[in-house]
Formats: structure tokens, C-alpha cells, sequence
């Protein structure tokens, strides 16, 4: 089972479609999609006179963003790519972390975050009942607050919803698509495998920030949690194994 998260920049390549039905094609009923956003998100807070904030790769969200952020990415976002899969011939149905409270979240820190999220728990029985059925789910990371005896939505960072996503249905790959090659050294070189040790030291030295840093943390989670293999990549490595940087758990890269 192979669970995959597409940034919002590689939502937009003319081959997406195509490389997601041969995959599918590969491993009918045995593939998750969870996708991001982020700049469409920071487009419609500047066109609402709001300037978009992150620390650590994740968003702050306030109160108010989060109508904002429903309407981006489980409206336009997730639909218009819900909308491309159909139309390539694939059996696509979106769904938002919200539904049947498929990611539970609860607040990282309300004080430095606002509403911002982390996955608590994950409903894999709904996405097994749907995958069982041939079906693809198409998932936007906005999360249901578990936190919270009102429930509401929280903004669950895409890699970190896809990460739970991973370890929820026990799969065997966690495949973090985006618009890079994968994780860059000092050098400014594409490492092919990278333990987790080393990508703290990435992390660190500040050579991995901001959308890189979280997808590495995010990697790491997976990883503690049973997936099997986790790989940072662009499209191109969608369907080509040889293509990104593997995150291991064991010792390997040193900068």
C-alpha cells in the first residue's frame, strides 16, 4: 500500500494524471492521495489583506483563517484535483481530514500556531472501506479538532496528515512529492538516502528550513510509526524508484 502527498506546485504539471493512473494501474485499490495548497492558501490570505506566517514549515492559522482555509484547499483545491483524476479515467473521491474525523488533530501551540494542528488519530477503516471498494481517496489535510468538545477544523501541516495517513493504514511507502529532486546537501547535491540522524543535523545547521524541514520531521514520524519506506522526490519520481533521497532510520549520510 503506498500512501502519497502532492504539493500544490506539482498539482499543477500536465503529467500528474498520468503518472498517478499507471501507478494506480499498478496497484488498484492499494493507493491514498493527501495533497497541500500552501500557495493558493497564502494567495487568498493576501487577497483578504492578511500576510501569511510560518515557523518551522507549518503555517500560523488564526481563527479566522480557517474558513479560509476550508474553502482553499477541501473546496477549490481538493475537487479541482478530484475533478482531473475522474476526467484521466480514475475513480477519485475527495474527502477533507474533517469527514467522519478522518484526521483527528488536536493543538500543537495555540500561543505561537493558533490553530494549526497535529495528528492524533487517523479513521483508516473509512479509507480501507473505500480502497476495498476499488475506490481512490483524494484527501485534503484539513483536520477535525479533537482537542476541542465542539470539534472544528484545524490546519493539520499536508506532510505531517500524510505521515499519519501512512502509519493509520500500515503502509508500505510514504512518497512526499514536491517541487524538488529531494533533500540537498551542503553542496547543494541530491542525497540519495539520508538516516534520520543526519537530517537532524540538516535541520539544524539551517540547511533543510522551512517546507523541507517538515518534510523530513514529518518523514521521521512515519518511519517510528512502521511505514516501511518513506521518499522525498519530485514528479519525476512518482514512478521511478531511483529517483529522490530515501530517509532511513538507521546511521548513514554525514554532511
Amino acid at each position: 500500500m503506498r500512501v502519497v502527498k502532492i504539493g500544490g506546485r506539482a498539482q499543477s504539471d500536465p503529467r500528474l494524471a498520468t503518472v498517478i493512473r499507471y501507478a494506480w494501474s499498478a496497484m488498484p485499490g492499494q493507493l491514498c492521495i493527501v495533497h497541500g495548497g500552501g500557495d493558493e492558501m497564502s494567495a487568498m490570505q493576501r487577497a483578504l489583506g492578511r500576510e501569511a506566517v510560518f515557523i518551522g514549515g507549518r503555517r500560523v492559522t488564526s481563527k479566522g483563517d480557517l474558513g479560509v482555509l476550508r474553502m482553499v484547499l477541501s473546496g477549490v483545491v481538493n475537487k479541482r484535483l478530484v475533478n482531473t483524476l475522474v476526467a484521466a479515467g480514475l475513480p477519485a473521491v475527495g474527502l477533507s481530514g474533517e469527514d467522519a474525523a478522518l484526521i483527528g488533530a488536536e493543538l500543537i501551540d495555540e500561543s505561537l500556531l493558533g490553530f494549526a494542528g497535529r495528528p492524533v488519530g487517523v479513521n483508516a477503516e473509512l479509507l480501507r472501506a473505500l480502497m476495498r471498494s476499488r475506490y481512490l481517496p483524494v484527501i485534503s489535510p484539513v483536520g477535525y479538532n479533537a482537542s476541542s468538545a465542539e470539534g472544528g477544523a484545524l490546519n493539520v501541516n499536508g506532510d505531517d496528515a500524510a505521515a499519519a495517513i501512512a502509519a493509520g493504514l500500515g503502509a508500505d511507502e510514504l512518497l512526499l512529492v514536491a517541487d524538488v529532486d529531494g533533500v540537498r546537501d551542503s553542496q547543494g547535491e541530491v542525497l540519495s538516502r539520508l538516516s534520520t540522524e543526519a537530517a537532524h543535523d540538516l535541520v539544524t545547521s539551517g540547511i533543510a528550513n522551512n517546507g523541507m524541514a517538515a518534510k523530513l520531521e514529518a518523514a521521521e514520524s512515519a518511519l517510528i510509526s512502521g511505514v516501511t519506506r518513506v521518499r522525498i522526490c519530485s514528479l519525476a519520481g512518482f514512478d521511478n524508484e531511483e529517483h529522490g533521497t530515501f530517509i532511513t532510520q538507521s546511521q548513514g549520510v554525514a554532511l
